[in-house]
């Protein structure tokens, strides 16, 4: 880590939590902290709980492989537009308040999804889904921001880290294991159904323990930047719809057209965005936000830890269940080993020594360098990896888990309450953007190899593999360096 991000143990200086946002600290601080990483967990397992039911769905209401897309990336591409949008409604209308209008709308359309009884019905209740994570989401940053200070702060985002990752192994685990206990003969639909009961308890437990207020006079009264919002969702929306269907459809003319459009869109939405600053409006994000020590370097980072955590997921899960022919229960069940050293890393790398913690970030892109490229080798000649393959599986786990927590608790240890939105927003909105390029880029390496090789057997499936692990590799020895790099800037 560069010397501006902090990682360290010690207590992030902060000011006092607002008296509007209170009331969860002095009730139960431990009952609001599980409340709301249990609806986060909810959240990041939905996204990926789906890819192993796919196979399924699409046989029982006979959907096509581009419904089957939209199944799987519908919930995304909402979850992606609206989560800045979310953040702001947070600082308006009181970021309890929100995650439980956000929660209650997750909770039906995981209802509704799970009483689908066609593709089309599926498809426009993942996307609702979507939209109540989107609202639901940015608050628990935000909470956890005013909630707490100094060192129990550290602590909260210590555990929001490891379930923002562990979400994503634990959703092919999960998916995997419903999917083949095949629960009273409703088949996929356990995956949305899941969330119905768990949901319905949060929404009892959060009207205890949220805080019920607003924020400041200052933040209730900050607009919506309405400009703002239309360019910066246009353009995430360009970008999603490309990088989720483009393969499917054969990237066609429209996704690269879409995918030019959307940088043109940022670029614009920057440059308003400045000039609304320096008119002293309230940005959609508001400048001081990137120009916090860490954050730019954090984003990065961030943006790459998140886009191998999702291909590495994606490409395995191709080649045990295409590949080596692994039933849905088996291959959620080869996550496992990465979700739980995932967990036990990032619930306990800050009591390690106090030395070692600048080194921990870029040690962690190594340490995933070498677990990825493990993955590929164990694989190698269309075999089942043999012992050695759960320790690299291990290895993957535990790198990603030091390139990921120490980098989001350092980004926002010291970031202000009053930022807590901005910061809550542009985070979660590039983990989620990191995961979609992540499927995407590397989605598209091993299906091009595997078609360039011939039938999708275990020794072609292994080779496109292999290929996906040297490139994951080298993703992350890129974020390894990526500190020295901008510190030279």
């Amino acid at each position: 880590m560069t010397t501006t991000s902090r990682t360290g143990p010690g207590p992030a200086p902060t000011s006092a939590p607002e008296k509007s946002e209170s009331p969860g600290t002095d009730n139960r601080p431990r009952l609001l902290l599980a409340v709301v990483l249990t609806a986060q967990f909810m959240a990041v397992l939905d996204v990926f709980i789906v890819n192993v039911a796919a196979p399924t769905m699409g046989s029982e209401l006979h959907a096509s492989g581009s419904d089957l897309q939209l199944v799987v990336a519908g919930y995304a591409i909402t979850y992606a537009v609206l989560l800045i949008t979310g953040a702001r409604l947070g600082d308006r209308l009181g970021h309890g308040r929100v995650h439980l209008v956000g929660l209650a709308l997750f909770t039906a359309a995981s209802l509704a999804c799970g009483l689908s009884q066609g593709a089309v019905e599926l498809i426009v209740f993942r996307l609702v889904q979507g939209a109540g994570s989107a609202v639901m989401i940015p608050q628990v940053l935000s909470i956890i921001q005013r909630a707490f200070t100094g060192e129990a702060r550290i602590r909260a985002l210590g555990a929001y880290s490891a379930v923002l990752a562990v979400g994503a192994a634990a959703g092919q685990i999960v998916g995997g294991v419903l999917v083949g206990a095949d629960l009273f003969g409703t088949g996929w639909r356990p995956v949305f159904l899941v969330n119905v009961p768990v949901g319905a308890v949060l929404l009892v437990l959060g009207r205890r323990v949220l805080p019920s207020g607003a924020g400041s006079t200052a933040q209730r009264t900050r607009g919506l930047d309405l400009p703002g919002l239309v360019l910066l969702g246009s353009a995430v929306s360009l970008l999603t719809v490309p990088l989720v269907l483009g393969q499917e459809e054969g990237w066609p003319l429209w996704s690269w057209l879409s995918l030019a459009a959307a940088v043109v869109l940022f670029t614009l939405f920057c440059g308003y965005e400045s000039r609304l600053a320096r008119r002293g409006g309230a940005p959609l994000i508001a400048p001081r936000v990137l120009r916090h020590p860490g954050m730019r370097l954090a984003v990065l980072r961030i943006l790459a830890v998140m886009a191998v955590n999702a291909g590495f997921l994606f490409t395995l899960t191709l080649h045990v269940q295409n590949g080596l022919g692994y039933s849905a229960q088996r291959a959620g069940l080869t996550f496992a080993p990465t979700a739980v050293v995932f967990g036990a890393v990032a619930l306990t790398w800050r009591r390690w020594p106090v030395s070692w913690q600048r080194a921990l970030t870029p040690a962690g892109f190594a340490l995933t360098a070498l677990g990825t490229a493990g993955v590929g080798m164990a694989f190698r000649g269309g075999g089942d990896g043999g012992a050695w393959l759960f320790l690299a599986y291990a290895g993957v786990g535990a790198g990603l888990a030091l390139a990921f927590s120490p980098t989001l608790t350092g980004a926002l240890a010291t970031v202000r309450p009053e930022d807590a939105a901005d910061a809550s927003g542009l985070l979660a909105t590039v983990t989620q953007l990191g995961q979609l390029i992540g499927v995407a880029a590397f989605g598209t390496l091993f299906l091009n190899r595997l078609e360039s090789l011939g039938a999708p057997r275990a020794y072609t499936s292994a080779e496109a593999l292999s290929a996906c692990a040297w490139t994951l590799a080298a993703t992350a020895v890129a974020g390894a360096v990526s500190g020295l790099v901008l510190r030279r800037r």
